[in-house]
């Protein structure tokens, strides 16, 4: 008998009712949509650049230092830990039920009865002592601590991939910022150039205009050419200040200046077009579709909550101690008492109730999972588009230095043929002018495919590996 019993509570305590979760089918490709890749371009299949930390990706020592420091100091990275706390206080809360309830009670009072309803001859003023312990416990049969249970965990580690999510946020953005400061240093120090190179011009058409060779138009259209360039590094210093503020407040400091390389007239080339992986695997690295996912764990945990709400409630309750007038009897054997009790609540006149507040969690969980849907579509187009955009990007980049090229062989054979009579001053001004435009549009376009690397890698997932771990494990790695 006891066997059997033993059983029946095993079969009982290992019910749970409400839908188990099982990942929804969510139709990814195979791979990646992708524009005819380049014979540098790696196999679909092969390892993804995501997986990578990015101090691996980011080789730029200033630009390490400055992502290091953001993980450290940035706002939005201490809310998401704070958060991450908040869920495991919830969780640890949560855990609690599965204990006994345990309380204990001690009282003493003094008490006066009237004369009218005292017995005759017993003493009117009384003590009365009494020290108790109770315990309670809920049988937990239709498995509703255990959703409970089930759903909190889901929402701690919900707050721990929030947490990656914003990591790879603040990453993405300090790379994207760098990168834009070394363009405008790159696109100021084409214009400085410019600006002398123009100022010596200027003085040769003074030269010329005096000797006749020039007109006066000739000297308005190069003064004019001069302010222009002038004009468009104060725009850029004022870019550049922007800029180191917006990083500045990104590392969680007060706006000020930046450290950072020096490239010269142009951003360094980005490296080929790394691997993207398997979409498959993006759903456990990418941080957002996994807190998207336990989103959705926890509402459908809720739905095996609510509905464990329509069943009956068992309780075991019992209580000791020890209850005594004579204050000098209160631990005495004859003024001990207990009691144990087992109770069964059943609701009734809050069924309907109940039966729509499991409505209320059905619905939430498919507001989750389209939700989660959507935020897996979100992530293949955002793979998608940043690989396009790379690819692209890397054949303007290529043709832009082909113009840049073309354009200062012109500029040198025009200012020559012009020293020499050969040449129309418009032809020097138009080729100046062309060519300033270019080094400036190739400064922008090295940028745009660093900054297309910067958003295929946030969007593969990576940036939230943490440095010290990896280090660590390497070195302790035989």
């Amino acid at each position: 008998m006891r066997c059997i019993g033993a059983a029946v509570c095993a079969l009982l305590g290992a019910c749970a009712v409400g839908p188990d979760y099982h990942r929804p089918a969510l139709g990814l490709p195979e791979a990646y949509r992708d524009v005819a890749p380049g014979p540098e371009a790696a196999p679909p299949g092969s390892a993804s650049v995501g997986d990578r930390g990015w101090w691996d990706v980011y080789s730029d020592t200033n630009l390490r230092e400055l992502i290091e420091a953001a993980l450290r100091s940035n706002p939005d990275v201490h809310t998401a830990l704070a958060r991450i706390d908040e869920a495991r206080a919830s969780l640890g809360s949560t855990r609690l039920n599965y204990f006994p309830q345990v309380s204990a009670e001690a009282s003493v009072a003094r008490t006066k009865s009237s004369l009218y309803t005292t017995i005759p001859g017993a003493p009117r003023i009384n003590d009365e002592a009494q020290v108790q312990i109770a315990a309670s416990y809920q049988l937990d049969l239709w498995g509703q601590l255990r959703r409970m249970n089930e759903a909190a965990r889901a929402n701690l580690l919900a707050s721990e991939y929030a947490k990656r999510s914003v990591d790879v946020t603040v990453v993405a953005a300090v790379a994207s910022a760098y990168y834009e400061l070394v363009s405008l240093d790159s696109q100021l120090e084409i214009t400085r150039r410019t600006i002398i190179t123009r100022e010596k011009f200027l003085e040769l058409t003074h030269a010329q205009h005096e000797r006749g060779y020039a007109t006066g138009l000739d000297v308005a259209t190069a003064e004019a050419q001069l302010a222009t360039a002038r004009a468009n590094a104060p725009d850029l210093e004022r870019q550049i200040a922007q800029t180191e503020d917006l990083i500045s407040v990104l590392l969680g400091r007060n706006p000020g200046p930046i450290a950072r390389g020096h490239f010269g007239e142009a951003v360094p080339e980005a490296p080929p077009r790394p691997p993207a992986g398997l979409p498959a695997r993006l759903l456990e690295r990418r941080p957002d579709l996994a807190q998207a996912e336990q989103v959705l764990v926890a509402a459908n945990a809720q739905v095996g909550v609510a509905k464990a709400a329509l069943f009956p409630n068992i309780a075991l309750t019992g209580s000791a101690g020890s209850l005594s007038v004579p204050l000098g009897h209160l631990f005495t054997s004859g003024a001990s008492e207990w009691s144990v009790a087992a109770g069964l609540l059943q609701p009734l006149l809050s069924v309907e109730s109940n039966l729509y507040q499991v409505d209320l969690a059905d619905a939430r969980k498919r507001e989750a999972l389209s939700q989660y849907q959507k935020t897996v579509q979100a992530a293949l187009q955002d793979v998608a588009d940043a690989l396009v955009a790379y690819q692209k990007y890397g054949d303007v980049e290529r043709q832009l230095e082909s113009e840049v090229k073309a354009l200062r062989r012109a500029r040198e054979i025009a200012d020559a043929r012009y020293r020499v009579g050969y040449a129309s001053y418009f032809d020097v001004i138009n080729a100046d002018r062309d060519l300033f435009v270019a080094e400036l549009v190739l400064a922008q376009t090295y940028t745009n495919s660093w900054d297309s690397l910067v958003r295929l890698y946030a969007s593969l997932g990576g940036g939230w590996q943490q440095a010290d771990t990896a280090q660590s494990q390497a070195s302790a790695s035989p």
